[in-house]
């Protein structure tokens, strides 16, 4: 199966579990509108990296991606949980997210910040339940992803971003941290959790988040570019926000060529740890995709 088919077999494989995992039934009418808006925003578009990165490495370690459904549909709604927080007016305060009106926009303020709480749980609930893993693969899941969500994760990489907005003093070693956590922590758990799902070793699992981590910081520093380059409807959201939110970037430090340059080497050695990982076709086309991507 050739790279683009594979992608797209991924890609409605984690469209379908979605769905599922989160369908309306008699028992929770009364929750229609809160599941409305969980379904508006992951059902929004967007490129599904993190889950395709979850089949990825479960394949490249010699397990059936399909048995890691839960585990990369966990992650999609984790990510969408925090881009319909990042969207309120509390925080980045955008009204468009992938070319369409963002949550708050279509759901009230109140019913997006549920939706986004409703999501960072769910995931957790869909891997405890699932029955094509083993007790123990359940545990290293809900841990890592855990840990890659909160204080030390994710949620704490938006805390520095947020702080760093009313700061001068903000350099490369700040912005690397920035992104490892916002950014990173979420796509080295994606690689992670394949792993697991096929039940890799712990030194496959730590060459997946080296890699991981790599591709993470390249892929940041793209979506700095393509702030200052790209256009709404390309992007699907407002450019140029980063500038009007006194933000701190790649671009800001070393312009458009310097910051492109930085992502290149960062490819290159993320490219470099997959040479370590015997089946690696597939996921050396989709971090050169990454790399080349206009949105």
């Amino acid at each position: 199966m050739n790279f683009n088919d594979k992608l797209r077999e991924y890609v409605e494989f984690t469209e379908s579990n979605l769905k599922r995992y989160n369908a309306h039934s008699p028992e929770t009418e009364p929750q229609k509108t809160l599941i409305d808006a969980m379904n508006y925003s992951l059902e929004a578009g967007g490129k599904r990296i993190r889950p395709v990165l979850v089949y990825a490495f479960c394949e490249a370690f010699g397990g059936d991606y399909r048995t890691a459904a839960a585990s990369a549909c966990a992650i999609e709604m984790i990510h969408t949980f925090s881009l319909i927080h990042d969207d309120l007016p509390a925080m980045d305060d955008d009204d468009f997210r992938r070319g369409k009106p963002s949550c708050h926009k279509a759901f009230g303020e109140a019913a997006a910040i549920l939706a986004g709480d409703a999501l960072s749980v769910l995931p957790f609930e869909i891997i405890a339940d699932d029955e094509q893993l083993s007790a123990e693969q359940k545990v290293k899941l809900i841990s890592a992803l855990a840990r890659a969500t909160g204080k030390s994760g994710m949620i704490g990489g938006q805390v520095i971003d947020m702080e760093n907005e009313q700061r001068a003093d903000v350099d490369e070693a700040n912005l690397r941290n920035m992104y490892r956590r916002k950014t990173g922590e979420l796509i080295a758990v994606s690689c992670v959790m394949g792993g697991i799902c096929a039940g890799a070793s712990d030194e496959e699992l730590a060459a997946a988040a080296e890699y991981a981590f790599n591709l993470g910081l390249a892929f940041q520093i793209i979506d700095d570019v393509l702030d200052v380059i790209s256009s709404d409807e390309e992007l699907g959201k407002p450019v140029g926000s980063d500038a009007n939110e006194n933000k701190t970037t790649f671009v800001t430090l070393y312009g458009v060529e310097g910051a492109m340059k930085n992502a290149s080497e960062i490819t290159d050695r993320a490219m470099k740890i997959l040479e370590g990982i015997e089946n690696n076709a597939f996921l050396r086309e989709f971090t050169e995709m990454l790399l080349r991507r206009k949105k």
